[in-house]
């Protein structure tokens, strides 16, 4: 039988675990851990001899003191130093929660971003935040939000429903953006419902020939519409749910729970690839699913 000595021995360990935990997940974790998580992917139709590599960032979330403009530099040197054939960036580079301690103006982030070195280029979507933090398009109920006009000032490429395609010298590919699906929110310019300014019909009408695509989505709830046209699907969003413990997260941004909270999925021969993120949402905590840049290597199946 334990006495009370020992109970409350076992209560103060019990304590201080509990708070150096909470202190790790608000200091440590999120503002000076930075992984490099690779993903293997193989399409069933992706054409032999077409091999690339892309380096992926999501949900920058940009503020102090979890990410500074100097924390950013050194994620895009990173990203650089990985040599990746495109560069991929997938929405929410506002700040989510309201504990930063100063706001970064969106033309110093794209200007870093703009640093971004491949050289099949680099491109970007939109996601929530980025509209959500802009009260005169969530007025109108249109575009171009000010981080759209920022990163055009920069010279970077936002693809919204747009599709491009992309020549290597082994083959040709589609790089296709969707706009964001919770972009407008309710009670705001006479919306009694969220909606979103996505098009992913109108958006694949654009591929014009038999060339794989890819596709960027900000929110990975799309994935289940996705035709199998699509070789991938690169998403964010989610930030793995920002504490993720056993590989499954208590609360995910999604209405598919932890279906696609994190990582490689495979549905029906259809491959999507959801980031941890960079930055933190609603609070400036991370436990278990450090911030990371995302490579994706995508190349033909191997033979059986």
């Amino acid at each position: 039988m334990i006495n009370r000595r020992a109970f409350l021995r076992w209560l103060a360990g019990l304590t201080a675990a509990g708070l150096a935990g909470v202190a790790y997940a608000g200091a440590v974790e999120p503002a000076l851990r930075l992984s490099t998580v690779r993903w293997s992917v193989r399409p069933r139709r992706w054409p032999a001899g077409l091999s690339l590599r892309l380096a992926i960032l999501s949900d920058i979330h940009i503020g102090p003191p979890t990410v500074t403009l100097g924390r950013l530099e050194r994620v895009v040197e990173r990203m650089n130093a990985l040599r990746p054939d495109l560069s991929l960036l997938l929405g929410d580079y506002e700040a989510g929660h309201p504990f930063r301690t100063a706001r970064v103006p969106m033309g110093d982030v794209a200007r870093v971003l703009a640093g971004l070195r491949a050289p099949l280029g680099t491109f970007a979507v939109m996601g929530n935040h980025d509209w959500w933090h802009d009260p005169a398009v969530q007025e109108s109920g249109q575009g171009p939000t000010f981080v759209h006009r920022a990163f055009a000032d920069a010279g970077l490429t936002v693809l919204e429903n747009r599709a491009i395609r992309l020549q290597t010298p082994p083959g040709a590919f589609w790089l296709a953006g969707l706009g964001d699906q919770i972009a407008l929110r309710p009670g705001r310019g006479g919306r009694t419902a969220w909606q979103g300014v996505d098009d992913l019909p109108g958006t694949l009408a654009q591929v014009t020939d038999d060339a794989p695509v890819i596709l960027m989505a900000h929110e990975p709830d799309i994935f289940p519409t996705v035709p199998e046209r699509v070789a991938l699907t690169l998403s964010g969003h989610t930030h793995g749910g920002q504490v993720r413990l056993l590989g499954w997260s208590p609360p995910v941004p999604s209405r598919f729970g932890n279906r696609y909270a994190y990582g490689h999925v495979i549905e029906e021969w259809r491959h999507l690839v959801v980031s941890g993120g960079l930055g933190c949402s609603i609070v400036p905590l991370r436990l278990g699913v450090p911030p990371e840049i995302t490579v994706v290597e995508i190349a033909a199946p191997t033979a059986a």
